[in-house]
């Protein structure tokens, strides 16, 4: 039987293919989760193009151009960072559509402005750049697992509210 994510992903990879589009995903907290369940569905090479794993600040320098000193302004979970993460990832790979993610899956590494939960997301789709922040509760699994299955709808409500 179907669960929600599968029915979501079906649906982005539907909307994906009827545009012609490819997706990358930019991911931090969730380590390629969001990758890795696009690849769960068969024909997944028709729509995903790349995943980046920028778990390491460096690494979110290195492979998406975030620029240093945003992060050490703002920190890694902010919104500008979620910003960059997700113009980089659509600027370092041939797609239209990309994801990305950052935040504080827990236990620990929380503050009092940025507790554990905390997750910054950021949308590249076209061009456009869409962003927002949510607090999900639980261990360190589900808030991952939140942070997945609430990007990958966000990412099929924008592409499916753009022109085919």
């Amino acid at each position: 039987m179907p669960t929600p994510l599968h029915d979501t992903l079906s649906a982005l990879a539907q909307a994906l293919v009827a545009r012609g589009w490819m997706m990358a995903t930019a991911e931090s907290c969730t380590g390629g989760l969001i990758a890795a369940a696009c690849t769960d569905l068969p024909g997944s090479s028709r729509w995903l193009e790349r995943g980046f794993v920028t778990y390491s600040n460096a690494a979110k320098t290195e492979l998406l151009g975030v620029p240093a000193e945003l992060i050490a302004q703002h920190g890694a979970v902010s919104e500008p960072v979620a910003r960059a993460m997700a113009v980089g990832a659509a600027r370092h790979a041939p797609v239209q559509a990309s994801v990305a993610v950052t935040g504080v899956a827990g236990p620990d590494g929380g503050s009092a402005d940025k507790p554990v939960g905390t997750v910054w997301f950021g949308w590249s789709v076209q061009g456009e750049l869409h962003t927002a922040c949510l607090r999900f509760a639980g261990d360190r699994a589900a808030v991952r697992q939140q942070t997945r299955d609430h990007a990958l709808q966000q990412l099929l409500a924008l592409v499916a509210a753009s022109a085919p």
